[in-house]
């Protein structure tokens, strides 16, 4: 409690020196802000042969639009700039008066500081003030814009960036676009979207509904009955927490240690292990290390569905290793069940719709969305404690080629946005533990595959670009027997082609780095089910139909690529 005087006397005084100033400083505008842009056997011949509680990041949104709500909306065709508006703040600028405010109030800013600090003590981890998040109510609309104007529209609505209106996928003309609306603004947008013609559907009314039923609760004599018939408690009936995958890897290394060997790659922000399983026979019949299929998943946290499909592939290698004996002859597997663990984790405990990690780079922060000034550093070093900091770097975005590309909005310099490239490549631990990896076992890695959702996908390099590969015809008949492969299990439809025609352009992501940099010729991205009915929150019903058709597919292309065909 003695924190939370001292974090509002220094608010209260610095906030004074601020009005005593006349708001002679403005909060700068986005544009303001630019980030800087710092092999073995050949198999070409395939190409001839084939194809409750809102948590305080909620509840920084909900201050935001505070002054919005007692005012209204009564002219909803500036709805899109009064998000703007209430985001960003208003479009004056500061002049150089501000400079002397700034050198003065330093001293003294820095010597409150230390007073307090010596007086009540350090400060507390924000994070124990954090609860979870719900989203009774929020609505999961789907748009259709239907012109290039009406898909601007959208893209200013995208970059307002208000908390309560976000872009599951990104707006595109002619190309369907799904949004989440917290209910305040549920009727706003609405209206907003019927005054532009553009169409839109519903697809969840209440997304916490959703959310309750999708994972089925596990008692603790259903886990040890699971325990005692099969040696550990993992199922592919319900969605596992990281130490329940992590005690499955254990298992597998101990029980088939001659086949199973558990590594661990590195450590997360939080220090949590990161841990990989490599599934292998041993050399091949020359002595010499066989071709290495790479899998990770978990890498978005929100993204369950591609690490429960990675530990199945896992169980069906290890497990059934007898029907897959010709597969593990000829090639290993490296599997990274979660990439991201501390944001998976966080998806189960504070808000399930979480993406990124959860990294602060909070000294990095004042460079894109915070004021240059020691008199607003002041005041940001203690705002952001006691409303909560923004968190995290979306991996996908931090790998180290054409990071940082954000023409094209596959990528943000903003520390808030759910697409933060981070402050430099391979800012986080995580990412930096898969590639340090990679690299030091590339001659021997055929495949890279990542998978994530939703969206039905094989997607083929590159995604920082309209271009495509020289070898590109190769990648894509390759990837096209494993389509077909997938839709003999169950008819389940997969679109081909690079992210950037499919979806959207995504600088620094894995796939790019992993054959633009690593050399893997064969480089995937997997987004698997579904099309959107339930997007990321997929149920746990269809953890098995999905793993088991993938699973078709990996298994095929696999074959392939190792040149055992």
């Amino acid at each position: 409690m003695a924190h939370d005087v001292s974090s509002i006397l220094c608010l209260a005084f610095a906030y004074s020196i601020i009005l005593s100033s006349n708001s002679i400083v403005a909060r700068p505008q986005r544009h303001d802000f630019e980030f800087s842009v710092h092999e073995g056997r050949n198999c070409s011949s395939l190409d001839r042969k084939s194809e409750g509680d809102w948590s305080f990041e909620e509840g920084r949104g909900i201050n935001r639009y505070v002054d919005e709500e007692n005012t209204g909306y009564n002219e909803t065709d500036n709805f899109a700039a009064r998000s703007r508006a209430s985001f960003f703040g208003n479009e004056g600028r500061g002049f150089s008066f501000v400079d002397i405010v700034e050198s003065m109030f330093s001293a003294v800013a820095n010597g409150i500081g230390s007073i307090m600090t010596s007086i009540i003590g350090p400060e507390k981890n924000s994070k124990s003030r954090s609860s979870r998040v719900s989203y009774k109510n929020y609505q999961l609309i789907r748009l259709f814009p239907s012109s290039t104007s009406q898909a601007n529209e959208l893209k200013e609505l995208r970059d307002a960036e208000p908390d309560d209106i976000r872009f599951w996928t990104q707006p595109a003309y002619n190309k369907s676009t799904d949004v989440l609306v917290a209910p305040d603004l549920i009727s706003d947008l609405k209206t907003f979207l019927k005054d532009r013609g553009i169409d839109f559907k519903l697809l969840i009314p209440d997304l916490q509904k959703i959310i309750a039923y999708q994972n089925p609760k596990m008692s603790k004599e259903q886990r040890e009955d699971l325990v005692t018939s099969q040696g550990h408690g993992m199922t592919w009936k319900r969605y596992h927490r990281y130490g329940d995958i992590v005690g499955y890897l254990e298992y597998l290394a101990f029980r088939y240690s001659k086949l199973v060997e558990l590594i661990t790659i590195g450590h997360s922000y939080e220090g949590q292990p990161i841990k990989m399983v490599k599934i292998s026979t041993g050399p091949n019949k020359d002595g010499e290390p066989k071709p290495a299929i790479w899998i990770d998943a978990g890498m978005h946290a929100r993204e369950w569905i591609g690490s429960a499909v990675a530990t199945y592939i896992a169980s069906q290698l290890v497990e059934r290793n007898a029907s897959y004996a010709k597969l593990l002859d000829n090639s290993d597997w490296m599997i990274l069940p979660v990439a991201n663990p501390d944001g998976y984790e966080f998806t189960h405990t504070g808000d399930r719709l979480w993406r990124k990690t959860r990294s602060n780079h909070g000294e990095n922060q004042d460079d894109s969305r915070y004021l240059h000034s020691s008199l607003l550093q002041f005041v940001n070093h203690y705002a952001k404690w006691f409303w909560g900091n923004c968190e995290g770097v979306d991996p996908n975005r931090n790998f180290g080629y054409h990071w940082g590309e954000l023409d094209e909005g596959g990528a943000s310099s903003d520390p808030c946005h759910e697409t933060y490239a981070g402050p430099h490549p391979f800012s986080e631990p995580e990412t930096k533990a898969m590639a340090d990896y990679i690299l030091a076992n590339k001659q021997n890695i055929r495949m890279y595959l990542t998978l994530h959702s939703y969206s039905q996908m094989w997607l083929v390099p590159w995604g920082y670009t309209y271009s495509k590969p020289s070898d590109y015809s190769e990648l894509a008949n390759v990837a096209k027997k494993a389509i077909n492969a997938i839709a003999k299990i169950h008819g389940t439809d997969y679109q081909l082609g690079p992210s950037s025609d499919l979806l959207y352009p995504t600088s620094g992501a894995s796939d790019d780095w992993a054959k633009g940099v690593a050399g893997i010729k064969y480089a995937y991205t997997l987004e698997l089910r579904d099309r959107g009915t339930y997007g990321f929150l997929l149920p746990a019903t269809q953890i098995m139909p999905t793993a088991r058709e993938i699973w078709a597919g990996i298994r095929t292309i696999a074959r392939l690529v190792t040149c055992n065909t």
